[in-house]
């Protein structure tokens, strides 16, 4: 059975920081890569970070550059979102997603671009 689970979420004041987690059963995540979207409230789910297969290359949406780091275990079968200097604007449920597909052309902007999804994580950024 093919899962994406992920984890980590939870309140935090404006400031802080957040490890989420992603965690891979039933395939192997070293053959995919891993993106993260969020959805706040109201709003469409946006994409705000990717790493890549094998050369494990990072991508960053600018509302999240320089704050977030995308990392991956693949000997835990485990992706990983980190967050520091969290804003309010950044609460919201993050879902992780797994693609086999290898693109030059920025597709993993997008959502069909993956296979697999997580069922999401809520984030809450409050003081």
């Amino acid at each position: 059975d093919v899962q994406l689970q992920a984890s980590g979420g939870g309140w935090v004041q404006p400031g802080g920081a957040l490890r989420l987690s992603c965690a891979a059963s039933g395939f192997s995540l070293d053959d995919y890569a891993i993106g993260w979207f969020r959805q706040a409230p109201g709003k469409e789910r946006e994409w705000i970070s990717c790493i890549t297969q094998s050369d494990s290359n990072t991508y960053y949406a600018d509302s999240v550059k320089g704050r977030f780091t995308i990392s991956r275990e693949d000997a835990k079968n485990t992706a990983y979102l980190h967050m520091n200097s969290l804003k309010p604007e950044d609460a919201a449920v993050y879902y992780c997603a797994a693609s086999p597909r290898r693109d030059s052309a920025r597709n993993w902007r997008r959502q069909w671009w993956y296979d697999y999804w997580g069922q999401g994580t809520l984030v809450t950024v409050s003081s």
